[in-house]
């Protein structure tokens, strides 16, 4: 399992994870729902007319945190890019059919995909366990 299938995994089993970004000097949180392995990249996505997406093309430097049932937690930080793309955009809607009704007709062009190009995740939990992933192209 690569380094991104491993932090994908741990959010896909969390069910949600929190987004940071910085809107001028203020943090801004709020909560995802899916992620996917594009191209070994750790991915997400959103509209462009949302705030986290205008919040990102000005502070691409991001972080996500997201915990388990079982009281294992995840933070990651990095780079987001832009990788919005037809072929992507499909990943994401087979990965979450209700994508095609929320981005359908005119808000299609608003459907903007965000990966990684740089970052790390560490996974620890109540015991003291610590586990840091790099993620990048090759992961």
């Amino acid at each position: 399992m690569s380094n991104t299938d491993k932090v994908v995994k741990f959010l896909q089993e969390a069910k949600v994870f929190y987004i940071a970004t910085i809107d001028g000097n203020q943090p801004r949180v709020r909560p995802f729902g899916i992620a996917l392995n594009i191209d070994g990249k750790l991915s997400l996505c959103t509209g462009s007319y949302k705030n986290v997406y205008k919040q990102i093309e000005k502070n691409p430097n991001t972080e996500l945190s997201a915990v388990t049932a079982d009281g294992k937690w995840i933070r990651v930080s990095g780079l987001l890019v832009n990788v919005t793309n037809e072929a992507n955009q499909q990943k994401f809607f087979a990965a979450a059919p209700m994508l095609n009704e929320i981005y359908s007709g005119d808000k299609r062009k608003d459907f903007t995909i965000l990966s990684f190009k740089t970052g790390a995740a560490t996974i620890e939990d109540m015991e003291g366990h610590k586990e840091t992933i790099e993620l990048n192209a090759k992961s």
